[in-house]
């Protein structure tokens, strides 16, 4: 068929085709408004109902597979005293500012999401609890050895983590997952702030060899009101 008859066919408008434009506004603004429903406007993570989704979808990959996933917590210490002393801009910047840097240290088939507050998650795929403790420890350190630098002054920022792990043998719901991970968060405040808290590293040891199809859909999935605890 000449080329000609084709775009005939394809718009009767003629080659620039208004019905083909608004076509591929919408698709944009499709494309726009669910990255606005699934990230959180102002450190650009994946926000907390990704966060529910992707937990799901990972939990039950879990069940499937014989494949652990390890889940890590991280909040922000002495938040308060951040907004406090250098002013609510200051406190955006720190969140900003941390989550560039987890970013940056998480592998591509990690989850990082904003949890809310100054409270953030790390989904952590086919990952035994040895290997989250060592992910969540790389985190801790990459934020308390680079200082935010905040109009010419170095400010110094910690975080506590809590880590745990969903083994095949478990069937809790992703609400009480974070809830059991969140326990150890709270530990790690409890136990004096800028660490991680764990359960016994005996009882996170699975099956980490992953399937080329496997390695393949995770990396197909991995992707982009809390209480304030100083």
């Amino acid at each position: 068929m000449p080329e000609t008859a084709a775009r005939a066919e394809l718009c009767p408008l003629g080659a620039r085709c208004p019905v083909q434009d608004e076509l591929t506004r919408l698709k944009e603004e499709h494309r726009r408004l669910t990255g606005l429903v699934q990230t959180d406007p102002l450190t650009g993570l994946f926000n907390l109902r990704h966060l529910m989704e992707c937990l799901d979808r990972e939990l039950e990959r879990t069940r499937r597979t014989g494949l652990p996933t390890s889940l890590v917590m991280m909040d922000l210490d002495h938040f308060k005293a951040i907004n406090d002393t250098h002013g609510h801009e200051a406190g955006n910047q720190a969140l900003r500012w941390a989550s560039g840097l987890w970013r940056k240290a998480l592998r591509r088939l990690d989850v990082l999401c904003r949890y809310g507050g100054e409270e953030f998650v790390a989904i952590l795929p086919a990952t035994p609890l040895p290997r989250a403790v060592q992910t969540a420890e790389r985190l801790r350190r990459a934020l308390a050895e680079t200082p935010m630098e905040l109009d010419g002054r170095r400010v110094a920022l910690t975080a506590s983590f809590g880590v745990d792990v969903y083994l095949p043998r478990h069937t809790f719901s992703p609400e009480a997952f974070i809830k059991r991970t969140d326990a150890f968060l709270l530990a790690a405040k409890a136990a004096g702030r800028n660490r991680v808290h764990h359960r016994d590293l005996g009882a996170g040891t699975a099956p980490t060899a992953l399937t080329p199809e496997e390695r393949s859909a995770l990396a197909d999935g991995g992707g982009p009101g809390r209480r304030h605890r100083e």
